[in-house]
């Protein structure tokens, strides 16, 4: 992994929750499923939109938990299938805080964006989707998607090249995340979606990283994605708007 990536996970081994029995009240999760087939029957792009205050290297804006609920209301209303918050604290300038401010302000579903390194982590907070990197698990992957499968809650297993899919591909998840970033160089290639995309079947795939505009929202979805995920794009725009844009890119280009 690059550097940047093993000092975020020292950092979260330094805020995991302890409890070595913390309380595992299982949710009902909203129905993602249904959202993104909604959506393709519309003619809309299934979007995940980001609420992402800061990157490790880019700092975009302080999100307290009332401004990401008015930030999550502005994606819903441009057409959002799902809204992602970023809970990591160091790093990306998140918070568990602005999870459950959304989570209560919308009614779409909500992924916890996090990493993940500890069981304990995904019963922190209700979230209906929730991040679990390959990269990072190894072969702890599949324990961890079954703990998030028996909570109700739906992983989003992320991976990046072929050992990972093949890694997730074997656990119960319904939904892979082709992660255009590679972890050990911090490169983005959005030839990774199109590369891995094909390798992939009966499972909701969904593109995140470096997707900055209509045109590579349509070429994910060309390439195979049921969805994309976005945050530096929207965040650093009028979010309605950029929301909006990337929802409605199928009929832009078919305005063209």
């Amino acid at each position: 992994m690059h550097q940047i990536i093993d000092e975020i996970i020292a950092s979260t081994k330094n805020r995991i929750p302890f409890d070595s029995n913390p309380i595992k009240k299982r949710i009902t999760s909203r129905d993602f499923k249904k959202i993104i087939k909604d959506k393709k029957q519309k003619g809309l792009i299934p979007l995940i939109s980001e609420i992402k205050p800061s990157s490790p290297t880019r700092f975009f804006r302080n999100v307290s938990p009332q401004e990401a609920a008015d930030i999550a209301g502005q994606m819903e209303s441009a057409g959002a299938a799902a809204i992602s918050v970023l809970t990591e604290p160091d790093f990306f300038k998140g918070s568990i805080q602005n999870l459950i401010s959304v989570r209560e302000n919308v009614k779409i579903p909500v992924l916890r964006k996090d990493f993940i390194i500890n069981k304990n982590q995904i019963h922190e907070v209700e979230s209906d989707l929730i991040l679990l990197i390959a990269g990072i698990l190894g072969n702890e992957l599949d324990d961890f998607v079954n703990e998030a499968i028996s909570s109700g809650r739906k992983p989003l297993v992320e991976v990046h090249n072929s050992d990972e899919l093949e890694n997730a591909l074997a656990t119960r998840t319904n939904m892979i995340g082709i992660n255009n970033r590679d972890l050990t160089t911090m490169k983005v290639d959005i030839t990774t979606t199109q590369d891995l995309a094909p390798l992939i079947s009966n499972r909701i795939i969904i593109s995140e990283s470096g997707i900055s505009s209509p045109n590579d929202a349509v070429r994910m979805i060309s390439a195979g994605a049921d969805a994309i995920l976005v945050g530096t794009s929207i965040m650093q725009g009028n979010v309605y708007e950029e929301t909006y844009e990337l929802v409605h890119a199928l009929n832009t280009k078919k305005g063209n």
